[in-house]
């Protein structure tokens, strides 16, 4: 079974909502870079809204997302190119509270993915993660020490509480 493009209005709602922000549109000539020095690694779940999260706006973070908000080879490549190229002095890893990659095995994640899929994903990795604050320690350590990430830039890892909007340091 393959995905196939859909072509039978399965996106005319986000289309006109485009159309609609097409026209108020005025980032014009944005040389993309972070205005507030920012880059964020955090999770792709819906409850979680990076730049509102930290008094931040359009245009002031580059952002990072994935499945549990790590630091994966992907987001170190990105934190390279940020701190080189795109004004990235900060960066903030925001791993969050009731994460189905830090509450699932990843037996369950394959069985799950599985039956809805109606075929094996027992080859699939999921990455789930077994101690959520270890593996927060590990990606600042990991971030802190790649070589190609200067010293001058700040790392910080916090705890996102999705049922409260808090961020929780964590060192």
């Amino acid at each position: 079974m393959s995905t196939q493009p859909h072509t039978d209005g399965a996106f005319d709602d986000l289309l006109a909502a485009n159309a609609a922000y097409a026209k108020e549109f005025t980032f014009e000539g944005f040389d993309g870079v972070a205005k507030a020095g920012v880059a964020i690694v955090t999770c792709m779940d819906s409850r979680i809204d990076p730049l509102r999260m930290l008094g931040l706006k359009h245009g002031d973070a580059k952002i990072f997302r994935n499945p549990g908000g790590r630091v994966t080879d992907a987001a170190l490549e990105a934190l390279v190119l940020g701190s080189h190229l795109l004004n990235v002095d900060r960066v903030v890893i925001a791993p969050h509270t009731h994460c189905a990659m830090a509450s699932s095995s990843e037996a369950d994640l394959r069985r799950r993915v599985g039956d809805s899929a109606g075929q094996d994903a027992t080859w699939q990795r999921f990455h789930v993660v077994e101690d959520q604050m270890q593996a927060l320690r590990e990606d600042i350590s990991r971030v802190c020490a790649h070589p190609l990430i200067p010293d001058s830039v700040e790392v910080g890892g916090f705890l996102y509480h999705v049922n409260s909007g808090e961020l929780e340091p964590v060192v």
